[in-house]
């Protein structure tokens, strides 16, 4: 089977090229804007008819598109996100290739979900972001091209290779300085949010079951169960074995929570320093002050949601509904998610 893999210098695209690499029924070639690609090709510049030419000459049984963006400003994301898949869709179209298209997205075209509930495919996208919305009118472009074709909507990626500037890779280099510099206490600010993580390897997994599959429309790809980050970050602590206190700096403003992490502790978060500043948490978070300059509380406390670290516009709560994924592609979760935190501690740990 000749697959061609667009992105494999990717995140997820790493991993999905391990994966179909290690199957010998696979014969691969990757595509992508890298001088290491076997084929160099803008898919946000050129054109569907240069693609075509090249699809033809390849022939491909089956296209993964695991290219995109994750950041940047709502132009930079369309071109990225959305153009680059109208012009690989349209490609399609116009080869006589006959190819399956397996369209990586990402739940973030799903929006803020009800807390406790499980997402499934049917569910009604509201995206809060631009990032949501242009990964959703990818998704709407393959569903409407009429090509055989799957899109795997993947929650929370994490494990090796996990981005430094996502939430786990930035708590993950906090707790590594701390550890480098000695300090017995780490602030943590956003984790009251609530993510589906699933381990990037279980995503390869999912592309490659895809590709053999005929299933076509949406399909989830998640873990099916909600983590709260403190939670990811009490864990991290104990792969990592770091003694200190966690802070936590979420929460009502002058409320009190109690410390996450080492067992041994009993301190409690929320700290705002003695003038009422603002001030940045050690992930990166603005903290504003609680207080009025008269030291009452402000209309803007209750109008504002608490802060959280996803980029995405999906609020405090995401799960999936993953029962589509075990009954159409046969794929399940096999890699939990305290070893994917072990692999992400063990490349921020080389570090210091």
């Amino acid at each position: 089977m000749r697959v061609l893999l667009i992105g494999a210098n990717g995140y997820i695209g790493r991993f999905v090229a391990d994966r179909l690499l290690a199957d010998p029924a696979v014969q691969l070639t990757a595509l992508g804007r890298g001088d290491d690609a076997d084929v160099r090709f803008d898919l946000a510049t050129g054109s569907p008819g240069a693609l075509t030419r090249f699809l033809d000459a390849v022939h491909p049984g089956v296209v993964v598109n695991c290219a995109g963006a994750t950041r940047g400003g709502a132009r930079e994301l369309t071109r990225h996100n959305t153009v680059a898949v109208a012009t690989v869709c349209e490609a399609l179209r116009r080869s006589g290739c006959g190819a399956r298209l397996v369209q990586v997205g990402c739940s973030a075209e799903y929006g803020p979900s009800q807390p406790g509930s499980s997402t499934a495919e049917d569910a009604v996208p509201r995206p809060g972001g631009p990032y949501g919305v242009s990964k959703l009118a990818a998704t709407e472009l393959v569903l409407g091209s009429g090509l055989d074709a799957v899109v795997l909507r993947v929650f929370s990626p994490a494990g090796p290779g996990t981005p430094a500037g996502s939430p786990l890779g930035r708590l993950a280099e906090a707790m590594r300085r701390a550890m480098q510099s000695g300090d017995g206490e780490l602030r943590l600010g956003g984790l009251g949010a609530q993510r589906d993580f699933i381990d990037v390897r279980d995503v390869a997994r999912a592309v490659h079951a895809a590709s053999l599959s005929a299933a076509q429309g949406v399909i989830n790809i998640g873990s099916g169960r909600a983590v709260r980050l403190r939670d990811a970050a009490a864990t991290l602590a104990r792969v990592a074995g770091y003694g200190g206190a966690l802070h936590e700096l979420d929460g009502p403003p002058g409320a009190l929570r109690p410390t996450i992490g080492h067992p041994r502790t009993e301190s409690v978060g929320h700290r705002v320093d003695a003038l009422g500043h603002h001030r940045t948490d050690a992930l990166g978070h603005h903290r504003p002050d609680p207080l009025g300059s008269r030291g009452e509380r402000t209309d803007s406390e209750h109008a504002a949601p608490a802060p959280h670290p996803y980029p995405d516009g999906c609020g405090s709560w995401q799960q999936a509904d993953v029962r589509t994924a075990r009954d159409r592609l046969g794929w399940r979760p096999r890699i939990g998610l305290e070893e994917s935190l072990a692999d992400i501690w063990m490349e921020a740990a080389c570090r210091i």
